[in-house]
């Protein structure tokens, strides 16, 4: 008779214990703190942009997406706000066609300073990327100081990906 009540208190902690975790989406990357991998990418519409356009100086981010992808949808707004703030964004369509990647692109606009297709997911891998969609704040120097995995809410953007930016730039 007592077993039910301290199942139900058991489970009751860990959801408890769950929800005051820091971030439960959180998970590592190994990436963080190190310059950035190489790209292994094909063409999407313009040509593709380089690990060296990701060492040129300034903040700007990489961001994984695919057009069968509704989170990347959701986040596609804050991107086209970024992107219209100045904020330099490279996209690589993750394990996509070229024609529906850029019917996507077409379709939502485009907010991409230059772009790639990962049809293999060779470069996702390099990135340690998890599933997508997954942004990464790259400073100056071409290191990665914050990886986001999920969409880019407006909320999100607010209070993790500004002041992840505003941070590369010191």
């Amino acid at each position: 008779m007592l077993a039910p009540p301290l199942i139900f208190a058991a489970l009751a902690g860990i959801f408890l214990f769950g929800l005051n975790r820091e971030d439960p989406n959180a998970l590592p990357s190994a990436r963080q703190g190190s310059v950035v991998p190489p790209l292994t990418l094909s063409e999407l519409g313009k040509p593709v942009f380089t690990t060296e356009d990701l060492m040129a100086p300034g903040v700007k981010l990489v961001n994984f997406w695919a057009s069968w992808c509704a989170p990347c949808r959701v986040e596609h707004p804050q991107l086209l706000t970024l992107a219209g703030e100045g904020v330099p964004i490279y996209g690589i369509n993750y394990k996509d066609t070229n024609a529906n990647g850029l019917a996507f692109l077409e379709e939502l606009t485009n907010p991409f300073a230059g772009q790639g297709a990962d049809p293999e997911a060779r470069t996702a891998l390099d990135w340690g990327v998890a599933g997508i969609p997954e942004t990464f704040i790259i400073d100056g120097d071409g290191v990665i100081v914050m990886r986001f995995a999920g969409p880019i809410t407006k909320r999100i953007l607010d209070i993790r990906i500004r002041p992840a930016i505003e941070s590369a730039k010191e």
